[in-house]
């Protein structure tokens, strides 16, 4: 039961952090969504069983968009746009005590919930890679899978933005070698 409780507020925070970073005009917010996004991909990978998928979910992927989102702070000016209006602090401070109230529900489910047994156990003779390849190339293939193909979206989103940021195409400057040579 707690399972499928957290499937589906993952689930919908999920779809609520990329509509955000697909509808968002400011690009933090959009980098800033994507991540947490991803992080709860990986609450996916857990909810599964998979461990050693949602660990390499947080330091690949989630360290990807962080990398993508320094490279976002440096090449736009995105604070210009930014002008917070926080009227109800009772608003935020409801907003946050509901967040930590539902993370010591998911993380307090297992441990009230029956006995948790390994869906994968133990072969002989199999190594520790071997079997998380055996796993991964079997039963959480397309998961992983889709999660590498909204990274690559991503990447390929964030190359576009900024090559229309910027004020001239680096191909299309003059050899200054040429310019010299013509002016002679």
């Amino acid at each position: 039961m707690y399972e499928q409780i957290a499937f589906y507020l993952f689930s919908a925070l999920t779809v609520g952090l990329f509509m955000v970073t697909v509808l968002s005009k400011n690009i933090l917010y959009s980098m800033t969504s994507l991540a947490a996004g991803m992080v709860l991909i990986s609450g996916f990978f857990f909810l599964l069983g998979a461990d050693f998928l949602g660990v390499v979910q947080l330091i690949v992927y989630v360290g990807a968009v962080m990398a993508l989102y320094a490279f976002a702070m440096m090449f736009f000016d995105a604070t210009r746009d930014i002008k917070e209006k926080n009227t109800s602090s009772a608003l935020v401070f409801l907003l946050g005590g509901m967040a930590a109230l539902l993370l010591v529900v998911v993380f307090a489910a297992p441990i009230m919930g029956e006995n948790i047994q390994a869906s994968y156990p133990v072969i002989e003779g199999v190594g520790n890679a071997e079997s998380v390849g055996m796993v991964l190339f079997t039963k959480y293939l397309v998961p992983f899978e889709v999660a590498a193909v909204m990274l690559l979206v991503a990447m390929i989103a964030g190359i576009i933005l900024a090559g229309k940021k910027m004020d001239h195409s680096l191909t299309t400057v003059d050899d200054p070698i040429n310019v010299q040579e013509e002016t002679k």
